[in-house]
């Protein structure tokens, strides 16, 4: 089998990561036929859901050596997969996990690298890249030389691939388990329960900042207004930094990019790092006492005031219409 595109499909206990699809458009933005890899063990019915999205093939490297996603496994066998298909490209989704790991393949394919990619476009015959620099303040367009390349895609600047199409066929792998690299070792897996939906897919947000100084005023205002409109929520470093919010809330450019349909920012100034995270949202709603907070330039809705008073008010009104 050879095809052009490998798309790095992230999984997680059980269930395929619906952001990972959206590397499944930039994949078709290409062009050319992509194939779809997932890793891990148990694989067989992860595989049958992701066979409609026009893919060559799914791929699957199912064993038990890679129950959990340890970077220098999955990336030995990721470059493997490369070669034994005579792909080109390899892409993913930016997150966390292929943050992990697609840095590990590149430098084992000796081929250049681009993450957080917005965008691809024909310059001069030759395809460009789009990404941000300098906290998002600022767009480069990029050209790698060479015929392999590595990309990450923000998953917020393309959209979700429509599915209906033959289903594909699911191929496995096949890979020397005995010879994977054992430089780590999977101790174990601490995760916080919440009934929330997860804040990358969330379709509402509720961000929080420093200026609510205590963790149980964080979670009465955040938290309830969170919960009283059913979304996630979020926090800036700041306020991750101090305590206010778990690491895993913190949104910008040092933590998660998000793109939900509202997006509400409770004594938030806009620092740039933070607005990197939070610009492709649908509408903004901002609520700061400072009228001059950086953000209400990017804010499609801005309430000055004390959101001491505002939110609790904003619950019980919430409250009220939903009974």
């Amino acid at each position: 089998m050879t095809t052009k595109t490998i798309v790095l499909i992230e999984q997680e206990r059980g269930k395929v990561k619906p952001p990972s699809l959206h590397a499944i458009t930039a994949a078709r933005q290409l062009g050319g036929d992509h194939v779809l890899l997932l890793l891990g063990h148990n694989l067989d019915e992860m595989a049958k859901s992701i066979v409609a999205f026009g893919a060559s093939a799914v791929l699957i490297a199912d064993d038990v050596s890679l129950a959990e996603p340890l970077a220098d496994r999955y990336a030995r066998v990721i470059a493997d997969a490369f070669q034994k298909t005579g792909a080109t490209t390899l892409v993913a989704t930016a997150s966390t996990f292929s943050k992990d790991i697609l840095p590990r393949v590149a430098a084992l394919l000796d081929a250049p690298m681009l993450t957080d990619v917005l965008g691809i476009e024909e310059k001069n015959g030759a395809t460009c890249y789009r990404r941000p620099i300098h906290a998002g303040s600022i767009l480069a367009t990029v050209q790698l030389s060479g015929e392999r390349r590595v990309l990450s895609f923000r998953a917020s600047a393309f959209a979700a691939p429509a599915a209906g199409t033959a289903p594909s066929p699911i191929e496995r792998l096949e890979f020397d388990a005995a010879a994977l690299p054992n430089g780590m070792q999977f101790v174990s897996r601490e995760e916080r329960v919440s009934d929330r939906p997860d804040l990358t897919e969330a379709r509402v947000v509720i961000g929080g900042g420093r200026p609510l100084k205590e963790k149980q005023i964080f979670d009465r205002l955040v938290g309830g207004l969170a919960d009283a409109l059913g979304g996630a929520i979020g926090a800036t470093r700041a306020a991750v930094d101090t305590g206010l919010a778990p690491n895993d809330c913190q949104i910008g450019q040092t933590g998660k990019v998000i793109a939900p349909e509202l997006y509400i920012a409770l004594g938030i100034s806009g620092a740039i790092q933070h607005l990197a995270g939070i610009k492709d949202s649908r509408v903004i709603v901002a609520i700061n006492k400072d009228p001059d907070a950086p953000i209400f330039q990017v804010a499609n809705y801005g309430l000055v005031g004390d959101l001491h008073q505002i939110v609790p008010q904003l619950i019980e009104a919430i409250g009220q219409r939903s009974r």
